[in-house]
């Protein structure tokens, strides 16, 4: 009986899951569908590769190499959208039809985006000069200080390097090589098209950065184009938008990136074991085990927080933000606070015929100041290597342990009496009006007020060792610097479209004028620490006449009008001409205006009949370009006489300073003008999935301003600045843009740059000064070798290493030189003649490797960069890598030289501590993970993020960084004093609301 019930109750279960299971099938099958179909472009022709989605759902394939597919859907009705790299996205509702026939149109976007140039845009396929586009998204991630550190290893032919971990500094960048040898290599920045600086406003705030690069592009910026233009446009509310949030935070921990290996004293001990004698500060064993360097380091924790809300209509809409980052450098005490804010307002009247826009850019910047005026005084890293680690940091009585050693300080102590600090409060306005009376005609103008004030103090105490070593009582100093800053402009351009014709016609003028004050007090032997630099006045310095004072004040105006042709005929023949016409009060009298054109012209062959029909071609454009552009003298009076105040000398029992000339009067002195020429080409192919672009340049800087030598008398000084040089670049860019895969779920994508220039002095005299000498010496190595460390020589590059050639070493533990003769001597029998060119400190080719990979949610980007083809002077190898000084030394010290001898000379400066500097680094590595927020209201976007920076470098380079400093006629130099770079780790999140 039991048995029969439970059968019973079994077939009935059973009854109940095959009907259940049977309803499933049934629904599944109704539900389900299977699709197929191709996919084309508008001539006919398959694409493989092409990403069918289900919409809302991650059910989904791809077309095969003939664009066919087959799909089964899950959904009930469902929404397939069809998406490839150059077309557009389409989408597609179920109809019943089992088979679909889907044509995809070409995506023109890319060629129809929109690029800044000089007083307005341009569409990209109308450009016909050297432009590169960096977007946001593109951007290098983490924790970086400036706008320029966004683009690093982005822009060919852009070199951005970063040879500080100082927090308070930037990135050094240099476009397409040296144009002066007075004047700087700095481009141009524009913030919203107004001139500022890589740090006016903060990177998080950045929507894109524009980088023209040849003539033809910046000859309608005159005399600040000849190193390049910058353009950053920060982010704004759009036409429309609703009420958005955007939050970007992150934690940084940074650490030294490298060491030199320096004895530790365990090392050192071991050194007096076998018998080494030292002298200076290695003179005994005092008992401690100190490591110096770890005691002024530190691993840094920085933060940054950037809040942007961004809402409006067509008519009104509004941009506001606020930043604040709070860096935090290796080295004790050293830091960078820094709050800004941002207001951008527009609102539009009468149909969109008058626009306005207000805009506020304020911040404010605070620091250590470890030296006078200065974030950071180098001269500690230094002291730090060489100090002896068997000494303690303190006496037993708690007193700084010091000793009486020449150029031999303690760091902790050097840092720890000191107290400073500098604050930086800047302040911009800007105020637009355009209005179009006539279709197609805009009138515009903009005027910009801008500010900068500093005020910085500085202190030593009664205990630090600069104080104790001289004598004195304490030190102080106090300064301020005020900026103030006038902008306007005034354009009007015009469009007209004739069939085939289109033109465009900008005229404007340019006025602004800036002035400058500073004042600075100094004093000394005070009573009390109390009250640091704040209270100056009460230092004994003053009534002994030992105190320091000093102000300044300087001003330069700047007028210039300027006009822009551009002609398009049926989208093949491209057209651009353009001229400036620039006054600067820089000048001398008889050369206070400058004239500056440029011309270029493009041919898009793949509008051509015989080109239309080549399916895999997008677009390839031909463009060449010349254009003048100038150099502002480097100060405001140059071409005036000037007088200063010297020494002292006793009459009739007063003492009387002396009025002495401090420079001739050049009333001829004119623009510095360089003259490029550039030819390249653009490309697209395979709906973009291959681009990019290639440039030649061929650049000519003459009438390049140098301090020529003259006698005296006649002249009343013994020297006169005149435009006497001339210099030139040569170059090749490559920027390649690909996107080798691209399937439902995974894409890569990346690109890669490359670039080379080589310079060439060519004359530092004219027709009225021509010097004796085609060459001079530059660059400085340090005490106690004390002597030039490059030359710049007519006929050669500029950048060389000028020294002795070392080739061997004697029994003696000497240095043997080859001369320039080809004769082989003893170091200590060489003389100034025997030195040589050596190397050169500037790289020849610059590589970068960027890639991203998207697998879903996940997005990883990895961004390599190298730079080939030049030497370093290894200061701390130089000095320290020598058993006969007074200080701590490498390891390498005792090594033999060349498998022969242990070095027993004194410091020397040879070709020897010259390595080449080849590096590779990956640079940046960012991972982050996008979460699905569909389901929560209040929340738009959310998405995770690690970052690495400086993480890995590939070099034969022994010192710490194979990145240094690279501006100015002498570089290459890694310096002993210095502040080293760093490694950082960033964990980020981005939310939208």
């Amino acid at each position: 009986m039991i048995n029969q019930l439970f059968l019973i109750k079994f077939i009935r279960r059973k009854s109940f899951l095959c009907f259940f299971l049977f309803f499933l099938v049934s629904y599944f099958a109704h539900s389900q569908v299977s699709l197929t179909g191709s996919v084309q472009d508008e001539d006919g022709m398959p694409i493989p590769g092409v990403s069918v989605i289900e919409k809302n759902t991650g059910n989904g394939t791809v077309t095969d190499f003939d664009g066919n597919f087959q799909l089964n859907t899950i959904s009930e009705n469902p929404v397939l959208t069809f998406s490839f790299v150059g077309y557009e996205t389409q989408e597609v509702n179920f109809s019943e039809q089992t088979n679909l026939n889907i044509i995809l149109k070409e995506d023109l976007s890319a060629l129809n985006e929109v690029v800044v140039i000089g007083y307005g845009t341009q569409k990209r396929a109308d450009v016909t000069s050297a432009v590169a586009t960096v977007k946001s998204e593109e951007f290098i991630q983490g924790n970086v200080n400036d706008a320029a550190q966004l683009i690093q290893g982005k822009v060919a032919g852009l070199s951005v390097s970063t040879p500080s971990g100082d927090p308070t500094q930037g990135a050094q960048i240099m476009l397409r090589g040296i144009s002066s040898i007075s004047g700087s290599s700095q481009p141009l920045i524009l913030i919203d098209g107004v001139p500022g600086n890589l740090q006016t406003v903060a990177p998080e705030d950045i929507a894109s950065i524009d980088v023209l690069k040849d003539g033809s592009a910046t000859a309608i910026y005159g005399t600040r184009g000849t190193n390049g233009v910058v353009i950053i446009t920060t982010k704004d509310a759009g036409m429309e938008i609703a009420p958005t949030i955007d939050y970007n935070g992150y934690m940084t921990l940074s650490q030294i990136n490298n060491k030199m290996d320096f004895l530790d004293a365990s090392e050192l001990r071991q050194k007096f074991d076998e018998g080494y004698t030292f002298n200076g500060s290695n003179v005994e064993d005092f008992g401690a085990n100190t490591d110096w360097l770890d005691e002024i380091t530190r691993d840094a924790l920085s933060q940054v927080h950037n809040l942007i809300f961004r809402g409006g209509n067509k008519t009104t809409n509004l941009t506001a933000s606020l930043n604040y980052r709070d860096n935090e450098g290796i080295f004790i005490k050293t830091n960078n606070k820094r709050y800004s804010a941002r207001i951008d307002v527009n609102h539009n009247m009468f149909d969109n015929r008058l626009k306005s826009n207000f805009n506020i850019i304020t911040s404010e910047q605070e620091f250590f100041a470890g030296g006078d005026g200065a974030s950071f005084n180098p001269y500690v890293y230094r002291q730090a290597l060489i100090r002896n680690p068997t000494e303690p940091v303190k006496n037993e009585d708690g007193t700084w342990y010091e000793r009486d050693v020449y150029f031999y300080d303690n760091p902790v102590a050097y840092l720890e009496e000191t107290d400073g600090k500098n604050r930086y409060r800047n302040l911009r306005v800007t105020g637009s009006l355009s209005y179009e009376p006539i279709e197609d005609l805009v009138i515009q103008g903009l005027y910009t007020r801008k500010g900068n004030y500093n005020i910085r103090g500085f202190y030593q105490t009664k205990n630090h060792v600069s104080t104790t070593k001289n004598g004195l009582e304490g030190y102080a100093s106090r300064g301020t610097d005020d900026y103030i800053g006038n902008y306007g402009q005034i354009t009007v351009d015009y469009k007209k479209n004739w069939g085939d014709h289109k033109f465009t016609a900008l005229g404007g003028y340019n006025y602004e004028d800036n002035t400058y004050e500073g004042f600075y007090a100094t004093n000394r032997n005070f009573p009390t620490d109390a009250y640091t630099y704040n209270n100056i006045g009460i230092g004994q310095g003053l009534p002994l006449g030992e105190a320091g004072m000093g102000s300044s004040k300087s001003s330069d105006k700047l007028i210039a009008f300027f006009s822009r042709l551009t002609y398009n005929y049926a989208d093949k023949y491209l057209l651009m001409a353009s001229i400036r016409h620039e006054g600067s009060s820089r000048f001398g009298a008889e050369n206070k205006w400058g004239s500056f054109p440029g011309i270029s012209a493009g041919w898009r062959m793949n509008e051509e009949e015989f080109l239309k029909d080549v399916s895999w071609i997008d677009n390839i454009k031909l463009r060449a370009g010349f254009g003048v552009t100038g150099i502002n003298a480097g100060s405001s009076y140059q071409s005036l006489s000037s007088l200063n105040y010297d020494s002292y000398f006793l009459y009739n029992n007063r003492w009387i300073r002396e009025l002495i000339p401090a420079r001739n009067p050049n009333p001829d002195l004119r623009w510095e003008k360089k003259e490029e020429f550039n030819a390249g080409v653009d490309f697209s192919f395979f709906g973009g999935r291959l681009g990019g672009a290639l440039d030649y340049y061929n650049r000519t800087t003459k009438d390049a301003l140098y301090d020529y030598d003259v006698p005296v008398p006649p002249y009343l000084y013994g020297s006169i600045t005149a435009n006497v040089a001339q210099l030139k670049n040569e170059g090749f860019e490559a920027l390649i843009n690909f996107v080798p895969v691209q399937t439902e779920d995974f894409q890569w994508s990346g690109n890669m740059t490359y670039s080379t220039n080589r310079n060439e002095l060519l004359s530092i005299s004219n027709d009225q000064f021509e010097t004796t000498n085609d060459f001079f010496y530059t660059g400085y190595v340090g005490e106690p070798i004390q002597i030039s460390s490059h030359i710049v020589q007519v006929g050669e590059s500029i950048g060389n290493f000028y020294g002795l050639k070392s080739v061997d070493i004697n029994e003696d533990g000497v240095f043997m030189i080859e001369t320039p003769d080809g004769d082989i001597i003893p170091a200590t029998e060489s003389d100034a003649s025997d030195r040589q060119i050596l190397g050169n400190g500037l790289p020849e080719h610059y590589v970068s490797w960027n890639n991203t990979f998207n697998y879903k949610n996940w997005d990883l980007n990895v961004n390599m960069r190298g730079a080939f083809g030049y030497q370093i002077l290894n200061s701390q190898r130089m000095f320290y890598e020598n058993p006969t000084v007074g200080y701590n030394v490498l390891d390498t010290a005792f090594d033999e030289i060349y498998g022969k001898a242990v070095l027993a000379d004194v410091q020397r400066y040879v070709s020897h501590y010259l390595e080449d500097g080849d590096f590779w680094k990956i640079d940046n590595i960012t991972l982050g993970y996008t979460f699905n927020t569909e389901n929560i209201d209040f929340l738009q976007n959310l998405r995770l993020y690690a970052t690495g920076l400086n993480l890995i470098t590939i070099t034969g380079y022994e010192g710490i960084d194979p990145e240094v400093n690279r501006s100015g006629l002498a570089p290459g130099i890694d310096s002993r004093d210095k502040y080293p770079t760093n490694r950082s780790f960033t964990l980020g999140v981005n939310l939208t609301f």
